[in-house]
């Protein structure tokens, strides 16, 4: 109903080399952050690392460096703290340490009486109090892996079911370049790795699917049209060329609602809002420079081919 674009004749899969140089430097970057996150030497939360995160308020205006000096002079020079402006409560905060199993269940009341001793005038009050323990964080690490390769997995039967198994395998290497690529650019950016990233990692593998499930139909439609000719390659650009419209229409539309979560939603969504909209980005260039030709790639090394 409404033409973005008019007809378009892009060689996407005449490009598909460069892209293939470009996806692999991204793939490479989210292999290299995995392997950091997997021996625990990347910017890990307290949902995996452990730790304590501590919510609360002050009475009167107080400034992040402020609160970062008092707890530096005291030991807690690694304290990550977040003014969370969105709250109906002025001043604020949430401070977050790593810690292990023997000072977990003590930073809290230690952070407490730190604040307290260095703001006499100046009350803090507690809001809320998260403690997560090393072995649970090792625990839900393990459950955030098996989580993406049950979700990779499913990718390739539903897309062998729908099509067939070549597109099933080209969509479940498309999907896992968009979340190792979203991967690599958080831990290069130095965005703490989370369960809310995990999440958004999840989500990002549903939305790419979507996209690339809408250009798979195209070609498979397209194929009764043009398979008699023998060119695949022709039919797999004129598919894409056909449904760029309505990519365009359907990531810019969920590219503005994330962008305004990016925005004005808060701190405390900000980097799960910043990986979704990465995801749409890389999604949706993955759609037209990596399923489809590598789709092209397998129809072209074959051994049915040779035959």
């Amino acid at each position: 109903m409404m033409e973005i674009l008019k007809k378009t004749n892009i060689n996407f899969v005449g490009k598909r080399y460069y892209a293939f140089l470009f996806s692999g430097i991204l793939v490479t970057l989210g292999i290299i952050a995995f392997i950091f996150i997997f021996m625990g030497r990347a910017n890990l939360g307290i949902d995996f690392a452990g730790g304590t995160m501590i919510q609360g308020s002050f009475e009167k205006p107080m400034r992040i460096g402020q609160i970062r000096d008092a707890l530096s002079r005291n030991g807690y020079g690694d304290a990550d703290i977040t003014e969370l402006k969105a709250r109906e409560v002025p001043y604020f905060f949430m401070i977050r340490l790593k810690s292990t199993a023997e000072t977990g269940s003590k930073v809290a009341n230690e952070v407490m009486d730190v604040l307290k001793k260095e703001f006499p005038d100046n009350n803090f009050r507690k809001d809320s109090v998260d403690e997560v323990g090393p072995a649970v964080g090792k625990i839900l690490q393990q459950q955030a892996r098996l989580a993406v390769l049950i979700a990779l997995a499913g990718i390739l039967v539903y897309i062998w079911i729908r099509f067939d198994f070549r597109f099933g395998v080209a969509a479940t290497i498309a999907t896992f370049h968009d979340v190792l690529a979203v991967l690599g650019i958080m831990f290069i950016l130095h965005k703490e790795i989370t369960l809310l990233i995990v999440t958004a990692l999840l989500t990002l593998a549903g939305y790419s699917l979507t996209d690339t499930v809408v250009v798979y139909d195209r070609i498979r439609e397209n194929l009764k049209l043009f398979r008699k000719k023998g060119d695949f390659a022709g039919t797999i650009n004129a598919s894409i060329n056909e449904v760029l419209s309505r990519t365009i229409i359907t990531g810019g539309g969920t590219l503005l609602a994330v962008l305004s979560v990016f925005i004005f939603a808060g701190e405390v969504v900000h980097d799960f809002a910043l990986a979704l909209i990465l995801g749409i980005l890389v999604g949706t260039y993955s759609s037209w420079f990596v399923a489809a030709p590598i789709v092209l790639e397998w129809e072209k090394w074959s051994p049915k081919r040779f035959k």
